[in-house]
């Protein structure tokens, strides 16, 4: 049986209108005669999405009980039993409630595809397991229900359902999403423009990731290796001159006439040795291409040209931005330059900008050299020209007449040594004068034909050849290597000026070195290795490149290995290094071993300004002491001695009075020295909270011991979902913000403690009415020994909201203050709800979807 097919609508966040989507489909299906049943949908009590229900057959749920409560979910036998063409399963990411037959609903999902039954099925963005931590970062929520982003990227069709921000906040609004009494929470929290625009730009790059490995695939498979211009990819092409930066700005200002354009910038490295381009020039346009939103790529390639093309074709570009060449006229002798080559060649797929910039024609300057070797094609060339050249020239000589004379016969073939030696260095200089001297002996000089010299000023001409050339070549070849070497010096010197400057200034992580050691030798991967001891096994502490499989342990397992003192190395893999190249690499090797030991150092003063932290929390504590806690110990002496004086006949109600003033005394004294043990056990780290699962119902009102009965108001709902807190920690928080509202409040006007569900976490709304607090101050007041405007000293010693928010902390949650809609203050206490718990109010829940 083959397997069925999966469809997916994708949306932003919920009430983009995915299950309307769904449900306007199946509705299309089945009145062209498609077998299609509703194996679960939820609609969430939205009128326009249970109308579409209608006229559809639904299979009945599957009912299990938990924790006393009766649940239903999507009845996979059932389903399977039924064997429709197509299935409608809602909500891919749902966790299923305890005793069904799978865990999660992208389970049953994979069963009834399995069968042979196609589905069509519901996700958010926010879902997607890959992109837990970016959505946690933006919504300041951890989605608890992810499927695996393999599931969905496995789905034969995904479709984007999508909405402006503004459109679903006017939904929501409406009443189209949820109901009235959680619209204001839902638009202050989840729903701020800024979360649906940033979770909508994640959708939205998701599904053009997905149709581009669509097209990529195709291609593959198809063998297409012609561009499809799909989308604008442009391709900046760098030497590591000066003149990149002006590229890499043409192709930003090409990118952004079209909508969803790229600039990749690719340098392409020759395989042997240091790289032949301005280190720092490369870093800094690296940072450029990066900041216009392109990417930096470095490739490894011996023939320049057909390296781009391979790259630009197998990214799938549509157009290469080149500079003018910086060669000078007469060096065109060499052939027509890369940007020529890669013009001819390009087809019709790839467009070939050619950029002006202000480098043009003024000369590329000295290569960088890797040693001495000058590469295969030029020691062939000079080959060549030294053994081939000198049979040419003789033949083309012969051809003539009476020919040039023998003087200009010398003279040609001593062009053509110097010319091999040139090319080729020595040795083809060399078998070049050789060549060069029986050929003139052999055909020009009398008698012709034969290697006997008849006049002695010949033999003298031939002998003063040999010399010339083989002093010109040595010459030649002497004068390229210390060109070479000069030039290889130049590169070192700037290679290491500049790492040792980005260090300094602590400018490169060690990641950031290691990916630089890689690309500057041309090596797959690069380890910084380290031990404790002579006998310690090897550790490491930093790493670039893959291992394809193979991890390296010891610096015996390279290809080459630096050692760094004694129990530290560089190990790189790739290659064998020449000799000359371990100079850079042992100075490489001393920088990356001062990075880390930069990192470490870092990491200690962390440490100290932590403990700094302390410190100036306990002079802050000495100071509280002094005032704050004599206060009520003051309040309670005078009261005592009132009580035993013999002076006085005090009256019942007077004792009741100064009783009662002892008792308040002690309980703000036992409150005051609660928070700061508490602050204490925060900054300590020995704060280790129990947590179990709770109810709200059964803390929340434990909390309010110790305000008036009549100041708050609590709407905590009894359908609302289990939490995973410390109850004791939860109530000590609950109780510093309850009495925090309260004593900001004004007289006769009441704190509203409430609660809702929003997904896959539970908030605690404090709210009260007081002078409210400005935003550029809402980070502070949860600092300790914080009090803010003109609370006076006896308001407490400014722990109570930082004790709240540790706490909260602690368990998993959040606390965050927002303004009261009228004025006041609003603390919204986030906390975690049991993973795969029920519930039944489903306030913007995470897996809802219409």
């Amino acid at each position: 049986m083959a397997r069925g097919k999966l469809r997916i609508y994708l949306g932003a966040a919920p009430g983009v209108g995915k299950t309307y989507a769904m449900l306007s489909e199946a509705h299309r299906r089945v009145e062209r005669g498609t077998d299609a049943v509703v194996a679960f949908v939820e609609h969430h009590g939205r009128p326009r999405t249970e109308v579409m229900l209608h006229g559809l057959e639904q299979i009945q749920r599957r009912e299990l009980e938990y924790r006393g409560a009766v649940f239903t979910e999507m009845d996979v036998d059932a389903v399977l039993e039924r064997a429709p063409a197509v299935a409608l399963v809602d909500e891919l990411a749902h966790t299923n409630v305890p005793g069904s037959r799978n865990g999660k609903r992208w389970q049953d999902i994979e069963e009834l595809l399995e069968a042979g039954i196609h589905v069509i099925s519901t996700v958010n963005i926010q879902h997607l397991e890959s992109l837990g931590d970016v959505v946690e970062s933006i919504t300041g929520v951890r989605q608890r229900e992810t499927v695996p982003d393999e599931i969905v990227r496995r789905a034969d069709q995904i479709e984007l359902v999508d909405m402006s921000p503004q459109a679903i906040r006017r939904r929501m609004a409406h009443g189209n999403i949820y109901q009235s009494d959680k619209v204001d929470a839902a638009l202050s929290n989840y729903f701020r423009p800024g979360n649906l625009t940033a979770l909508r730009e994640l959708a939205l790059l998701w599904v053009a990731d997905r149709v581009d490995e669509y097209l990529q695939e195709y291609r593959a498979e198809h063998s297409i290796r012609s561009t499809w211009q799909a989308r604008e990819r442009i391709v900046v092409g760098l030497t590591g001159g000066p003149e990149g930066r002006t590229l890499i700005r043409r192709a930003a200002r090409v990118a952004a006439k079209g909508s969803g354009s790229e600039v990749l910038a690719v340098y392409i490295a020759r395989s042997d040795g240091l790289t032949s381009a301005s280190p720092k020039e490369l870093a800094v346009q690296r940072t450029l291409v990066e900041d216009l939103g392109g990417t930096f790529h470095h490739v490894i390639g011996d023939d320049i040209p057909s390296a781009l093309l391979d790259f630009a074709r197998g990214v799938n570009a549509t157009q290469i931005v080149l500079g003018s060449s910086r060669r000078k006229a007469w060096q065109y002798i060499f052939g027509p330059g890369v940007g020529a080559t890669v013009a001819r060649e390009s087809g019709p797929d790839l467009d070939v900008h050619i950029v002006t910039h202000d480098e043009v024609a003024k000369g590329r300057g000295l290569p960088v050299a890797r040693g001495a070797r000058l590469g295969r094609t030029r020691i062939i060339a000079g080959w060549l020209v030294g053994v081939v050249g000198p049979v040419l020239l003789s033949l083309l000589l012969t051809g003539i007449g009476n020919g040039p004379g023998l003087a200009n016969d010398v003279l040609l073939f001593l062009f053509l040594t110097v010319v091999a030696a040139l090319l080729g260095g020595q040795l083809p200089a060399l078998a070049s004068a050789a060549a060069g001297s029986l050929l003139l002996n052999f055909y020009f000089t009398p008698p012709t034909h034969t290697l006997t010299v008849s006049d002695p000023k010949n033999i003298v001409a031939i002998v003063i050849f040999f010399a010339v050339a083989v002093s010109v070549a040595s010459v030649v070849d002497l004068a390229a290597r210390r060109t070479h070497q000069a030039a290889r010096l130049r590169a070192e010197s700037e290679i290491l000026s500049f790492l040792a400057g980005s260090v300094l200034r602590g400018e490169t992580t060690l990641d950031a070195l290691l990916e630089r050691v890689r690309e500057t030798f041309g090596m797959a991967t690069v380890a910084l290795l380290e031990r404790a001891g002579d006998v310690e096994p090897w550790t490491c502490a930093g790493r670039a490149g893959s291992d394809h499989g193979t991890p390296l342990l010891r610096p015996e397992d390279a290809d080459v290995d630096m050692p760094v003192g004694d129990h530290m190395a560089l190990a790189l893999t790739g290659r064998v290094l020449p000799a000359e190249d371990r100079r850079v690499l042992a100075a490489f090797a001393a920088q990356a071993a001062v990075v880390l030991d930069r990192q470490r150092l870092v990491g200690e003063a962390e440490r100290a300004r932590t403990l700094a932290e302390g410190n100036r929390i306990r002079t802050a504590l000495l100071a509280a002491v002094s005032h704050d806690l004599r206060t009520p110990l003051a309040g309670i002496k005078a009261s005592v001695t009132s009580l035993r004086s013999d002076d006085v006949a005090w009256s019942p109600e007077d004792e009741a009075e100064l009783l009662a003033g002892i008792e308040a005394g002690a309980d703000r004294l036992d409150h005051l020295v609660g928070n700061l043990l508490d602050m204490s056990r925060l900054q300590t780290g020995t704060v280790t909270p129990l947590i179990r699962e709770t109810d709200l119902d059964e803390v929340v009102p434990m909390a309010l011991g110790g305000v008036p009965e009549d100041s708050v108001t609590l709407d905590i709902p009894e359908e609302l979902p289990i939490v995973a807190v410390d109850p004791g920690l939860l109530e000590r928080a609950v109780a510093n913000l309850v009495e925090n509202a309260v004593k900001y409040s004004p007289d006769g006007v009441v704190v509203l403690v409430s609660a809702s569900a929003l997904g896959e976490r539970v908030e605690l709304r404090i709210a009260d009415r007081g002078p409210g607090v400005p935003d550029s101050a809402k980070d502070r007041i949860f600092e300790p020994f914080q009090r803010y405007g003109d609370a006076p000293r006896g308001a407490g010693v400014g722990l109570g909201l930082a004790v709240a928010r540790g706490f909260a902390e602690a368990m998993g949650g959040t606390l965050a203050a927002e303004d009261t809609p009228g004025g006041g203050m609003t603390m919204v206490l986030t906390l975690r709800a049991v993973p795969g718990g029920p519930q039944i109010t489903p306030d913007l829940p995470a897996q809802a979807t219409t």
